[in-house]
């Protein structure tokens, strides 16, 4: 080992670790991928159906899978919201980009709140995690008994609340696709703005205070500050933030089996348990293995943005 170089030498030392995250991480995705290849049918010999090859994907994408799914896996488009949030794939992304972008608009301004001295910080801090320690199904009951008709004070069958006036629900909103995504989205975004503001403070609680003392001596403003100081250096930061809850969000189950349906508000991880419930491992495979592939997409987005915004920071 005496003739290797320290990059060779640091490749070798991270070896045990490589081997042992393709044994957790790779194999599992390579046997999904497999088992995506074969049809529901358990005829064949293998303990799956007869081999199909990619006839999942293609079937999948085309609209011919719906008869194994409780809905549709691509838009019905009809020109309406409700046609995408009724389909897997537009539930997902539509409740992944809704709530991840509210979720570190609200977060980031709890962190810059949280960042400032005053009275009572500490119970601010502890007020704002208490959503975030809500479990997911005590989370999802307390939306479900919320927008129940004469059980919650948001809707009413017989006197129509003002949400209802204003004709944002229905009476029975958690029947609709398009209300329950906006309610599970709300629900969401209550629960885990806590934790981008959290993440984000740590990157704030970072910025070295002495760079806002020069810049109050040369006469910069809060918002030039905040410009040139807090958001570059913290930006990297939010970009992790904003990776780790689109990762979530992206293999969303708990809150929509809890606050609605999946038969109202598919999602691509709804489609994956209703698969493998029903025996159907081709298609739930398949729908499993498009996802992680989804996922792997966007975490490559993140990485280039990080990995950009941090050389322009060095610079």
């Amino acid at each position: 080992m005496e003739g290797l170089s320290e990059t060779q030498f640091a490749y070798l030392l991270l070896t045990p670790a490589l081997l042992l995250l393709g044994v957790i991480a790779l194999w599992p995705l390579l046997s999904t991928f497999r088992m995506s290849l074969f049809a529901d049918s358990l005829t064949g010999t293998s303990g799956l159906g007869n081999f199909v090859g990619i006839q999942n994907y293609v079937e999948l994408f085309t609209g011919q899978k719906t008869y194994a799914m409780p809905a549709p896996f691509v838009p019905q488009f009809d020109g309406t919201l409700n046609s995408i949030v009724a389909s897997a794939l537009g539930a997902t992304l539509v409740f992944t980009v809704v709530s991840v972008f509210f979720e570190t608009v609200i977060g980031f301004g709890q962190a810059l709140v949280l960042d400032q001295e005053f009275y009572g910080r500490r119970w601010v801090r502890v007020a704002i995690i208490i959503p975030w320690a809500v479990p997911v199904v005590i989370q999802g009951m307390i939306f479900f008994l919320l927008f129940q008709p004469n059980v919650g004070f948001l809707v009413g069958s017989e006197n129509p609340t003002i949400l209802q006036q204003l004709g944002i629900f229905s009476e029975t909103p958690l029947a609709s696709a398009t209300e329950s995504m906006l309610i599970i989205i709300v629900a969401d975004i209550w629960k885990t703005s806590a934790f981008m503001a959290l993440l984000i403070l740590a990157g704030l609680q970072s910025i070295d205070r002495n760079l806002y003392d020069v810049a109050r001596v040369a006469g910069a403003s809060k918002w030039q500050q905040f410009k040139m100081i807090t958001l570059p250096l913290v930006l990297p930061t939010v970009l992790i933030a904003m990776l780790f809850r689109t990762i979530a969000a992206m293999r969303v189950y708990g809150i929509i089996d809890t606050v609605s349906s999946c038969q109202t508000v598919p999602s691509l991880s709804c489609m994956v348990v209703s698969g493998f419930s029903q025996r159907q491992f081709g298609t739930a495979a398949t729908v499993a293995f498009v996802t992680a592939a989804i996922i792997g997409v966007v975490v490559s987005v993140y990485i280039a943005k990080f990995a950009s915004s941090s050389m322009g920071g060095d610079s």
